[in-house]
């Protein structure tokens, strides 16, 4: 085949991760209706919406996704909801968490109810609010674990308390994920004596 040979587009391959059967574990129960996907097991319950431009098949133990065609909204459609529907089959059977640092002298969080206050070098504390399906627990002084059966609440929750202080690369400050790497920065005035 030549290199300026176009492949046709009903012969393009299937979405490699579309094509992937998603595996139902033990205790989770999932059903769909009017293009919503209801998953449900130890974690909790999360409901996702499914375009009606895909076909989700659910069997006993697996669930399929397939494209209507190989035009590219169906193609960029197939990899995305089979993602999405794997994300919220995780979410009711393991849960998500992520965990945030506080580094900075005098940097503090402490529980508020459901939500924080953060005490991060403003002149007055920052109070953060969770919201349903997803928890926040404070670990010491200066760790909070964010945990939820729904990744993208997960992540929203996690993003906003980053957001109140992003980690300083020069003054090795701010709020950042436990797996997050700074790379810190020695700042112009050290450059400049180095």
């Amino acid at each position: 085949m030549s290199g300026s040979e176009v492949i046709p587009k009903e012969t393009k391959p299937l979405s490699r991760i579309g094509r992937k059967l998603i595996v139902v574990p033990g205790g989770v129960k999932v059903s769909i209706k009017d293009n919503l996907l209801t998953a449900s097991g130890p974690k909790g319950e999360v409901v996702q919406s499914v375009h009606a431009e895909v076909n989700v098949k659910i069997d006993e133990q697996t669930i399929s996704v397939t494209r209507l065609s190989a035009n590219k909204f169906h193609r960029s459609l197939h990899g995305l909801t089979r993602t999405l529907i794997a994300n919220a089959v995780t979410g009711v059977s393991e849960g998500y968490q992520k965990t945030l640092e506080l580094m900075g002298v005098g940097y503090r969080v402490q529980q508020d109810g459901e939500g924080v206050i953060l005490n991060v070098g403003y002149s007055h504390p920052v109070q953060v609010a969770t919201m349903e399906g997803v928890s926040i627990t404070v670990e010491g002084n200066n760790r909070v674990h964010v945990a939820g059966c729904d990744k993208q609440k997960v992540g929203q929750i996690a993003a906003q308390i980053r957001k109140v202080r992003p980690p300083n690369a020069y003054k090795e400050k701010g709020i950042k994920y436990s797996d997050e790497i700074i790379k810190l920065k020695p700042g112009k005035a050290a450059a400049r004596s180095a």
